[in-house]
Formats: C-alpha cells, sequence, structure tokens
C-alpha cells in the first residue's frame, strides 16, 4: 500500500446533519473550495446532495460549473472570485448566483449578452477587506444594480459579507454595518430574498448572524477552530484520516511514504507523536518524500500509521496549532498526488 487519504463519508453525512441542527431555521450553504477542503469535490458533493443539501459555495466559476454537472439543476451554487466578464458569462452560462463585490464587474454585466439575468448577490464590505463593495460606494453600487435590475440583465437575489471572527466586538461592529447596508438597498428598491453573514464559527455560536444562509465548510469536514471549543463541544467529528506506510527500516528510524510534497509540513517534524504498534513515536523529521519515525520493535514495510484524522493521536487541527496555523490549512495541503479512498455503509 502507499500513502492514502481515508474519507469517511457516513462521518461527513453526520456532521451535515450536525451543521443543519446548530444553524436552524437558516440553511447551510456547503463551502466546497479547494476540492472540498481536498476531501475530493465529486464524492462530496454527491454524498452532500443526497443529504438534503441545496446550497453550495463553490468559490470560484469553474469549481461552480464542475459542481453543477454534479449536482445538477435543483441546487443553488454561489461562486464569488469572479475574474471579469468571461467568468460571468460563464457562471450565468452553468446557472450560479454570482457573488459580487467589486463595481467593475457591474460594469460588465452592463455590457453582457446573456440569454438569462444573472443571479447576484452584492457584497459589502463590512471591515475584512477581502473583497467587497465599500461603504462610502454602497448607494452607487446599488443605484447601478437597480439600473441592471430594471434592463433585465440582473435579478437581485441577495445581499452578503465576509466577518473576521476573530472578536464578538468586531463581529458586532461588522453586523451593524450590514444591517445598515440592507436597509439602504431596501429603501433603494432592491429587497434582497436572500442575506448571508456568518461562516462556521459565527453560524454555530451565534444566532443573531445567522441570517437565510451560514456559509459553513471546515465544521462540515470536522476541521474545528484552532484555539476554539474542540470536536466533542461542537458535536462534529474530522470526515478523513492520512495513512502512510512503512517503506524500510534502519537505524535512522521507521521510514514512511508521505512527505512535505504531499503536504505535510516539514516543520512539524519532532513535534508530535503518531501511534505505532507498539505505542506512541515521535516524528523525527519531515522530508520532501518520506517521514521518519522513532523506532518500534518489530516494525515492518507494509506497517500502516495513521498521521493524523479521526484514526490517529492528532487531528488537523492539533497539528495547526503546534506550528500555529490553522487546521483547514493543514487538511488542504494534502496533494492531489495521495490516494483518496471513501468509506460509506450508504448505498
Amino acid at each position: 500500500m502507499s500513502a492514502v487519504y481515508r474519507v469517511d463519508l457516513d462521518a461527513f453525512a453526520r456532521n451535515l446533519r450536525r451543521v443543519r441542527e446548530a444553524v436552524a431555521p437558516a440553511a447551510h450553504m456547503l463551502v466546497v473550495k479547494d476540492d472540498a477542503y481536498a476531501h475530493g469535490l465529486e464524492p462530496i458533493v454527491t454524498r452532500a446532495v443526497a443529504e438534503g443539501v441545496r446550497w453550495i459555495g463553490a468559490f470560484d466559476v469553474v469549481t461552480g460549473a464542475a459542481v453543477r454537472r454534479i449536482a445538477g439543476p435543483d441546487v443553488r451554487i454561489l461562486v464569488w472570485l469572479i475574474g471579469g466578464a468571461d467568468d460571468l458569462v460563464a457562471g450565468i452560462a452553468a446557472d450560479l448566483d454570482l457573488g459580487i463585490g467589486d463595481e467593475a464587474l457591474l460594469d460588465d454585466l452592463s455590457r453582457l449578452e446573456a440569454d438569462r439575468p444573472a443571479r447576484v448577490h452584492l457584497k459589502i464590505d463590512t471591515g475584512l477587506h477581502r473583497n467587497g463593495i465599500r461603504p462610502e460606494r454602497w448607494e452607487a453600487a446599488l443605484a447601478q444594480t437597480a439600473t441592471l435590475v430594471a434592463a433585465g440583465r440582473v435579478a437581485f437575489e441577495g445581499i452578503w459579507s465576509h466577518i473576521s471572527e476573530a472578536s464578538d466586538a468586531d463581529d458586532d461592529d461588522a453586523r451593524a454595518l450590514f444591517l445598515a447596508a440592507r436597509e439602504t438597498a431596501r429603501a433603494a428598491g432592491l429587497d434582497p430574498r436572500f442575506s448571508h453573514l456568518a461562516a462556521s464559527a459565527a453560524g454555530f455560536a451565534r444566532g443573531e448572524f445567522r441570517e437565510d444562509l451560514v456559509r459553513v465548510g471546515a465544521f462540515s469536514y470536522g476541521i474545528r477552530p484552532s484555539g476554539g471549543p474542540g470536536e466533542q463541544e461542537l458535536g462534529i467529528e474530522p470526515i478523513a484520516t492520512l495513512w502512510a506506510t512503512v517503506t524500510t527500516v534502519d537505524a535512522a528510524g521507521v521510514h514512511l511514504d508521505v512527505g512535505s510534497l504531499h503536504g505535510l509540513p516539514s516543520a512539524l517534524g519532532a513535534r508530535f507523536d503518531v501511534l505505532a504498534p507498539e505505542g506512541p513515536r515521535r516524528v523525527e523529521a519531515i522530508a520532501p518524500t518520506e517521514t521518519v519515525l522513532a523506532p518500534w520493535a518489530g516494525a515492518a514495510p507494509g506497517d500502516e500509521i495513521a498521521l493524523f484524522g479521526p484514526g490517529a493521536l492528532s487531528s488537523a487541527t492539533d497539528l495547526a496549532e503546534l506550528i500555529d496555523t490553522i487546521g483547514e490549512e493543514i487538511a488542504l495541503r494534502v496533494s492531489p498526488t495521495v490516494a483518496r479512498t471513501y468509506v460509506s455503509t450508504a448505498p
């Protein structure tokens, strides 16, 4: 056997049910950026749709079009990394909802010849500065949007934003700005069908932030926040385990067939233990194509070792906290060259 990322789709389904329960009465928008957080887009989307997910956040237009092919016509798909006119054309053709946070994209929409109106969610920058229309430009953007709606080029679907989730005070300020922006839109004759502000952490912890949709990515895959509540407290579980295989055993230690080029950060060397057949063993070093463990009696090529995930001593977030990053970054680093296998009892 070689290194493999083993994904438990039944655990994923349990997380989806937990997320749905936590964010109700809002709907769960499952975020599937970066190949579904490195878990594999097609099996994740297929199972999510089977479990009743009807909103998916796909990040970019290429991913959104791929989700549409997998999910079929009955799922709403939001994208918000939009590069310009070509992306708008492709997004409209794939029946995607478009997260517009740039007035230049409204200009592009005014010049497009499309066979249907673009479904637009207008984004207000509430202070994170990731993207979004600045508050001082909001009224101008609303006026431009209203013109496009009147011309039949745009269907105004929503208002949305990102928040930092760094502190309650910062998020409260962002929410106040968001609510004011929505009232300004309504006064301009643009009443959104959907409002969405919260992602995983705020969606679970702060009911007043949930609005109509909550965009939940990391928690759906069982990735808890660094420095925050644990998986058990949140009621979620990691869905994937990174397994490696012993290739050789020598005086330097026990060598595994996974390294930093496969997505395991070299900075984790000498910082965590894995469970070997004879108990925990330290990860001594992480090289580009291999990881070296402290030895144990009877170690042999072919032995399987779990590096992180539910079959291991550590979760992705546990490892992330050791090098001052976030758990989803560890999961996202798993290379597409690492084989993925899927476990499920569903038909």
